[in-house]
């Protein structure tokens, strides 16, 4: 897919509003229908050290941290995209451009439903990382499938969450 321009001053972004979500939590949901391939806003925040980063959030449980560029950098999430909830079966991705971070429509979205994207973690000190998409290919856990292996192989502790189905009504 080719990339599609930065936001800039003067483009329309789609209307987004934060409220409670069935994934996780808050989320992040589009008031106004967005089209494949739109390129919906920015992970914003300051670009810290992985090593600064683990310093500032070593007593938290819930951060907003997104790895960008090769030097062991990550961006300190603030904005509606720290809002943007892991799915399995998701309707965005990210794109890293230039060291920033973007999220990008995979399909058309309709106007009501909650922002998702793979988050693919890696390098965490935690056990586990427990996906609560409850999607039909729900892996179970929000690691990437590389460090899922990774862990796997070196013997690293691993807790894969069985996702939970709802039954239909009768």
């Amino acid at each position: 897919m080719p990339t599609p321009p930065p936001i800039s001053q003067g483009q329309s972004e789609p209307d987004l509003i934060i409220r409670s979500s069935a994934v996780h939590g808050a989320g992040c949901y589009t008031l106004s229908p967005i089209v494949a391939g739109t390129r919906i806003l920015e992970y914003m925040g300051p670009h810290l050290s992985k090593s600064a980063a683990d310093e500032r959030y070593a007593e938290r449980d819930i951060t907003y941290l997104f790895s960008v560029g090769d030097h062991g950098e990550v961006i300190d999430g603030f904005g509606a995209a720290m809002f943007i909830n892991h799915h399995c079966s998701p309707n965005c991705q990210t794109e890293e451009d230039e060291e920033r971070i973007f999220i990008l429509a995979l399909r058309d979205i309709a106007a009501g439903e909650e922002l998702t994207y793979e988050y693919h973690l890696h390098d965490s000190d935690q056990d586990d990382q427990p996906c609560f998409c409850n999607a039909p290919n729900c892996r179970g856990t929000m690691f990437s499938v590389a460090e899922v292996r990774r862990r796997k192989k070196l013997g690293l502790p691993l807790t894969l969450r069985k996702p939970t189905r709802q039954s239909s009504p009768a």
